[in-house]
């Protein structure tokens, strides 16, 4: 829909100026601010709330397939990260190191966590001793830092919060099996919880997360056509396990080294919640995920009992498990109604004495901005059922882009015109990284998964044989 300027005039246009939409959004609907060292982020409550309730949602999910959660050190020694060499090669550019601690000089550096791998590989090697203590099922809720040159909130930012899971296994098909797993469990809570429905596979070589033996991506599609990697689940195979001796004795009664898997989301799923779903005038946020699900609005506010009826609906819709806000402040109604459109609340109710009068409230949904009544006596139920339309809609949203944003390509023309119109690009890839490498020289897109079980026909690079069908898309 076109920009209404009579209720949006402090962020940037969706479709003319997307990266400034962007930040204004995240700033002016108070989810973070700029910390005070370059490259972090101070998430605020209403941010952080949704970073809560992805938690809440995932946290469930984990549990449910036998993991549990452990917290590992922050601090870790420089040492271990050089053991596995393909790992501290990919991410020696990104790495804080202490030298420092009490005053002192260290007498070996210590690095601030970009992932924990190592540490956890380490400890791993103390607890396993018998194929009696596997699988071995952990996740971990924390920070990492990574000393990123180009920042954006919740995109890409110095520090942020994630989780990343870390299992070891007695077989290679064991392994295998819980990384597919747990891509699975986050394409069914991104599409039942975010309602963003993503792409997975497989990453090439070049993608793939340093010291893996296969990385497997979760790839999501916004606003602007771009792509946006929204999480990934990684087969480690014993790369970890020989370089901190992670061993057990087998039935067989011989030491044989495990098999690892690692796998995480991180704070970057609220960029993509506000780049998959937002519009002019804001956020629009699933209400699974929503820290408000439901605003009300007292309209004339000073009438006898409209305070009242508004205060008495909030705590029947909190009582009936639904997030309800009503708002007070003596802000203009339409003041109220910009503040929490942009604010993306799911629901916004109005009530007012002739709506007291007549047993009513006024229900406006956020996605579509369709209005209609329902009974007061029969709020919760109604809010309730309005909050699943509203989730389903925007799945169906995502998902018609998703389908509609998707090309094919034979040579390398079209799959430059086919990004710059805003698509995801299928297209043959001979699987030489002199090929990969120069797509992504000459239009800007990176391969983001390959796609099974479709004909390769010719690499769209260099015209010889293909081995796969690659997704490509130019990505955040």
């Amino acid at each position: 829909m076109a920009k209404d300027n009579a209720f949006v005039n402090q962020i940037a246009d969706i479709e003319t100026d997307f990266p400034r939409w962007y930040t204004d959004v995240v700033v002016k609907t108070e989810l973070v601010d700029y910390g005070p060292v370059k490259g972090t982020m101070v998430i605020r409550p209403y941010g952080y709330a949704i970073w809560e309730n992805i938690q809440r949602e995932l946290d469930a999910r984990f549990k449910a397939t036998g993991h549990k959660n452990a917290y590992f050190p922050l601090l870790i020694p420089y040492s271990f990260m050089t053991r596995e060499a393909e790992h501290v090669e990919g991410f020696a550019p990104e790495v804080a190191v202490v030298t420092v601690g009490g005053g002192e000089t260290l007498a070996e550096p210590l690095v601030i966590r970009p992932t924990s791998e190592t540490v956890i590989g380490e400890m791993y090697s103390k607890w396993l001793q018998s194929y009696r203590d596997l699988p071995i099922l952990i996740n971990q809720w924390a920070n990492v830092v990574r000393w990123e040159k180009t920042t954006r909130p919740f995109l890409r930012t110095s520090e942020f919060l994630w989780q990343e899971g870390h299992t070891a296994h007695a077989t290679e098909e064991e392994a295998m099996e819980e990384t597919m797993k747990m891509l699975g469990v986050y394409k069914e809570f991104a599409e039942t919880c975010l309602a963003i429905p993503v792409f997975t596979g497989r990453k090439t070589e070049k993608e793939k997360f340093a010291g893996a033996v296969a990385t497997f991506g979760m790839e999501a599609m916004m606003h602007d056509g771009k792509s946006l990697q929204a999480g990934t689940s990684h087969y480690l195979g014993q790369n970890f396990a020989k370089a901190f001796d992670i061993k057990f004795l087998d039935k067989d009664g011989t030491h044989k080294y495990a098999y690892t898997t690692s796998w995480g989301v991180s704070t970057r799923l609220i960029g993509a919640l506000i780049m998959a779903h937002g519009d002019a005038r804001g956020l629009v946020l699933p209400p699974v995920v929503a820290p408000v699900q439901a605003v009300i609005v007292p309209i004339a506010a000073k009438k006898e009992g409209v305070v009242e009826a508004a205060a008495a609906l909030k705590a029947e819709l909190c009582a009936a498990g639904i997030r309800a806000e009503a708002d007070f402040s003596d802000n203009s109604p339409g003041w109220k109604f910009n503040e929490w459109e942009m604010k993306g609340v799911p629901v916004r109710i109005e009530i007012g004495p002739r709506d007291i009068e007549a047993g009513k409230i006024v229900l406006v949904r956020r996605d579509t901005h369709e209005k209609s009544e329902a009974p007061l006596q029969a709020a919760p139920a109604a809010v309730q059922a309005l909050l699943g339309s509203v989730q389903a809609n925007l799945l169906e949203r995502a998902r018609k882009r998703k389908e509609e944003r998707v090309v094919t390509a034979e040579d390398m023309n079209g799959l430059l015109q086919g990004v710059e119109g805003g698509n995801f690009v299928k297209a043959g890839w001979c699987g030489c990284r002199e090929c990969e490498d120069k797509i992504k020289e000459q239009t800007a897109a990176s391969a983001r998964v390959l796609v099974e079980g479709e004909h390769a026909g010719k690499c769209v690079c260099c015209g010889k044989e293909a081995k796969h069908v690659v997704l490509f898309a130019r990505a955040y």
